[in-house]
């Protein structure tokens, strides 16, 4: 079974200002590494939002379908990926000195698709590299995310 991945940044930034970036999922393809292009239908972004979402890897493209969870405006999104049950979590926490912490989840507590496993086995280099380059790709998404929020 997949582990559950989660990276934090904080941020000098008010949650206003992170939660316009954040919730602007079109722009994804802006912060994550993994991420070319995200297309909401509808244009919305919003609790039952759905989405198509086209990934990479290296040379490797693939899209996948999502639809958004959990909307709360400054504090929570959440979208969850059809083809292999992953949810996707942003959060973020005012801190003390009026910036942010955003942390970056990806939930796979409720398991995950055998076609999910497969792929991921025979042609993303495995569970553990793939999970290692996600990790990766996290933290560069909220360091590109955070660079973008603190910009004068």
């Amino acid at each position: 079974m997949s582990a559950n991945l989660s990276t934090s940044v904080d941020i000098a930034a008010t949650p206003e200002k992170v939660w316009a970036i954040v919730s602007d999922l079109k722009r994804m393809g802006e912060w994550s590494p993994s991420t070319v292009k995200v297309i909401v239908r509808g244009g919305e972004v919003k609790k039952g939002a759905t989405m198509v979402n086209v990934n990479r890897q290296g040379l490797k493209v693939w899209p996948t379908q999502s639809k958004v969870t959990e909307f709360e405006p400054q504090r929570k999104l959440v979208f969850k990926i059809r083809e292999n049950k992953s949810r996707w979590i942003y959060e973020l926490q005012p801190t003390s000195d009026g910036g942010t912490r955003l942390t970056e989840t990806r939930d796979v507590s409720g398991g995950t698709t055998k076609l999910s496993s497969t792929l991921i086995d025979k042609f993303l280099g495995g569970k553990d590299r793939f999970e290692a380059d996600l990790m990766t790709g996290m933290k560069q998404t909220l360091a590109r995310i955070k660079a973008e929020a603190e910009k004068a």
